[in-house]
């Protein structure tokens, strides 16, 4: 559990919080490229408790504006989008992608009046799908070189969806490597084969869908250790006496988590609070092997949402679809077969902020208390003006930055250590863009030292 003084410290990220500040010194995903209409590509943002309009610039980037016109306060979301910027419609104010305001059409032709005026203005990166802003203090850091950002597009994917919860929820679930035995449990086993499925793929090596292995097998050695990125997560199932699946995710710090999605493919997912009771998750989906299908994938995740918020249609308001037949003879949740609407049942369910100072956590639990400790020493480090885990300071730091390594395997129980870097080392070898040698962002295994 945590004291009602840490809790707040965890989950509160408006501006001026010490958790909104550390998290500004991050790059955090504004929007989908896909959600930038061609005709109009003008778009409201709520970020870290903040109104911005995101905009296409005239050279192709993106420009990211404070909301409301500094004149009388109009939003300038339906602005007309031209000469360069945004144009208020109420008196012709004209302001460009930093901010700046360039034309007041009804002052005086000598006024300088418009030299005075600036509303906020945040630096925006477009990466595989995502548009990236910043909205720390400074120059932004350097994008590290994790692979989500260095597959080529045509290996990737992005979508995004709605939460409504406190973010710190959302990127806890993804670090709980135990609840996958339960919560995406089969009855007796996933009826899909299809594309794009989390857990519907067969493990190689066991002939069995990862939701059966890890169903059957439900209480895992979970090892938490330090990386460069944040955390690595260690899972590890002994199937035989010889044999052990061993599963490995990420913390990436502060927001995100990286998570193997069988045998080639892997996501990162950041959980970006709009405001303090309710977040987006972005996803980007990669493909070690072969180049995505783009167009299934999309589709698969717009049958679930409701546009343009990306609300999933089974949410807090219909009981998130549960269906207590479906509970008896197929799913554990009696939710659906979307994985997705299961996490978002179990963070959506403990309220919009958790009150984690009545939680009883247990051994499996040691990815989230160890991500609560780091969180905490990031915050006052920040607030010290001390260093922060996972954020580069210059080209050097963020080319130290790489993967994070995402595995799904069968290893001998004896070396299973060595095992695991050997078929990811396999992976990257075969990958058409991955290179060979696996990145060595932490030396390996070392026990629950985070």
């Amino acid at each position: 559990m945590l004291k009602q003084e840490d809790n707040e410290r965890v989950t509160r990220s408006g501006p001026g919080t010490p958790l909104g500040k550390v998290m500004r010194a991050y790059w955090q995903p504004a929007a989908l490229v896909s959600e930038m209409a061609p005709e109009r590509p003008v778009k409201p943002v709520r970020l870290l408790s903040e109104d911005l309009v995101l905009f296409r610039k005239d050279d192709g980037g993106w420009a990211l504006v404070g909301r409301f016109c500094a004149h009388r306060g109009v939003d300038l979301a339906y602005g007309r989008h031209e000469d360069g910027g945004l144009r208020c419609l109420y008196h012709g104010w004209l302001y460009g992608p930093d901010g700046r305001c360039r034309e007041q059409p009804a002052e005086p032709a000598h006024s300088r009046f418009a030299e005075k005026i600036r509303i906020p203005s945040y630096p925006c990166v477009e990466r595989n799908g995502i548009i990236f802003a910043y909205l720390g203090d400074g120059e932004p850091p350097p994008f590290p070189d994790y692979d989500c950002f260095k597959a080529p597009e045509e290996y990737t994917f992005a979508f995004k969806g709605l939460w409504e919860c406190n973010w710190l929820q959302g990127v806890e679930g993804g670090i709980d490597p135990s609840h996958v035995s339960f919560l995406h449990k089969f009855i007796d086993e996933d009826p899909r084969d299809t594309y794009g499925q989390q857990f519907s793929e067969v493990v190689e090596g066991t002939g069995q869908k990862l939701s059966k292995l890890v169903g059957d097998s439900f209480r895992p050695d979970i090892e938490v250790e330090s990386a460069e990125h944040g955390l690595r997560v260690y899972a590890i199932r002994q199937l035989t006496e010889e044999v052990r699946h061993v599963r490995i995710t990420n913390l990436v710090f502060p927001n995100a988590f990286v998570v193997p999605f069988g045998n080639s493919k892997v996501f990162i997912q950041w959980h970006v609070p709009i405001d303090d009771e309710n977040h987006y998750w972005y996803m980007i989906f990669y493909d070690f092997a072969e180049q995505t299908d783009k167009e299934t994938l999309l589709q698969q995740r717009l049958k679930e949402v409701s546009l343009p918020d990306y609300r999933p249609l089974r949410n807090r308001a219909n009981n998130w679809g549960y269906d207590p037949t479906e509970q008896r003879d197929l799913t554990y949740t009696g939710m659906g077969l979307d994985i997705n609407v299961h996490d978002q049942w179990a963070v959506e369910s403990m309220g919009r902020v958790q009150d984690r100072t009545t939680e009883r956590l247990g051994i499996s639990d040691r990815a989230v208390t160890a991500n609560r400790r780091l969180l905490l020493r990031a915050i006052e480090a920040f607030e010290s003006g001390g260093a922060i885990p996972a954020r580069a300071v210059d080209a050097a730091t963020a080319a130290a930055l790489t993967g994070p390594l995402a595995v799904d395997t069968v290893a001998p129980t004896d070396g299973w250590e060595q095992a695991w870097r050997d078929s990811e080392a396999k992976r990257r070898e075969n990958s058409p863009w991955a290179g060979g040698t696996p990145p060595t962002d932490s030396p390996g295994l070392g026990g629950s030292n985070a």
